[in-house]
């Protein structure tokens, strides 16, 4: 029987790695390529020939890298901080407060979710334009804390909350708390799996976000990663991938960390957020 056993593990096992070969191998090629000189980029072989890291230090060098690597991180983290505060007071609001047309408030909130940003960012850039914060970090922070961005996260902890037995609220008013001490310090502390996936979302979402910063923003000290990455041209114009993947794979390591530390709360933060209510 435990011969049995190990064989269906090896053969497990090895199912699953070959499953992994479509997603590790574009990670592998990236990586690999920036070391890379540019004549071999589109070569067969997955080695390099000669091993190069030049291409990381000229990315620094051909544009201000450093201080656009830290305007994406900081717009990420104030984003991510402020959705899951947005989303936790809003979900539990919708999840535990009784108020008249609250269905139809949240079904007004949801449809945000089918209303695309290119719809909207027209009229977005000329509200930010009178207000005088074009080429500002302030639209990449205002815009996914309060707008359509938001939706997803806000649904993702109603879900939470409405699954939160009520005999919790219950014994907390015995112990004479109110609605606030309720929130934070019964239904907040137990929705950290829930906010785990609204992080990695959030996060994710802000850090890729590639076209309103185009929008928003025109000088490179203000870039963010996505719109830096368009930059590394050599003097014809012409893209030098070399350099750009290894920008690119500088770029790719805060999402890694950000998952790893967090990919507990996200499954398990995912398979709280069922569709109850």
């Amino acid at each position: 029987m435990s011969r049995n056993v190990s064989k269906r593990n090896v053969a497990l096992y090895g199912l699953l790695c070959v499953l992994c070969v479509p997603f590790v191998f574009p990670t592998w090629w990236m990586v690999t390529s920036s070391m890379k000189p540019i004549s071999e980029i589109f070569s067969e072989s997955l080695l390099p020939s000669e091993w190069t890291f030049s291409t990381y230090s000229q990315v620094f060098r051909m544009q201000p890298f450093g201080q656009q690597y830290w305007n994406s991180l900081y717009i990420a983290v104030i984003v991510t901080v402020g959705t899951m505060a947005v989303a936790a007071l809003a979900g539990y609001a919708f999840a535990r407060i009784r108020f008249p047309g609250q269905n139809a408030l949240f079904v007004v909130v949801l449809t945000g979710l089918l209303i695309p940003s290119e719809v909207t960012i027209v009229p977005l850039f000329q509200l930010f334009q009178s207000l005088g914060l074009t080429n500002t970090h302030w639209p990449l922070i205002i815009v996914p804390i309060f707008g359509a961005p938001c939706v997803l996260a806000i649904f993702i902890m109603r879900q939470f909350f409405i699954a939160l037995p009520p005999e919790l609220e219950e014994a907390a008013r015995m112990d004479g708390l109110g609605r606030a001490g309720i929130f934070y310090r019964i239904a907040l502390p137990l929705s950290r799996p829930a906010l785990g996936a609204v992080a990695i979302f959030t996060f994710l979402h802000s850090w890729n976000l590639y076209l309103e910063p185009i929008v928003y923003l025109s000088t490179p000290d203000m870039f963010t990663l996505p719109q830096a990455l368009t930059q590394f041209v050599d003097i014809y114009g012409g893209p030098m991938f070399n350099v750009q993947l290894a920008a690119a794979t500088m770029t790719a390591v805060p999402i890694l960390v950000v998952f790893v530390l967090a990919q507990r709360q996200f499954i398990e933060g995912l398979a709280h957020t069922g569709v109850k209510g």
